[in-house]
């Protein structure tokens, strides 16, 4: 088996483990504008314990990217600096 297909694999269940786990947090972000304050108590204890950690499967994904497949980082990482500049001002 090929080093680099291992590395793809486990890049994509990091990034998918990001996707599943980190659509709670958003979910919540989105209706929370929307909740009366009672209701915004809740869904910010609700979300408290794990808010930084789902973010950890983003980080492994973007540096084994980094580190496996250089050239690939170096053709998306520019690509979705936009994005993101757009998300830190947002």
């Amino acid at each position: 088996m090929d080093y680099a297909l291992i590395w793809a694999v486990l890049i994509a269940i990091a990034v998918l483990a990001y996707v599943i786990l980190d659509g709670f947090d958003l979910g919540v972000g989105i209706l929370f504008p929307s909740l009366n304050d009672d209701e915004k108590d809740a869904a910010m204890n609700s979300i408290a314990p794990i808010w930084d950690g789902n973010e950890t499967w983003l980080v492994l994904g973007g540096g084994g990217l980094f580190a496996v497949f250089p050239l690939a980082y170096s053709v998306i990482m520019p690509a979705v600096y936009a994005p993101i500049i757009a998300m830190l001002i947002g």
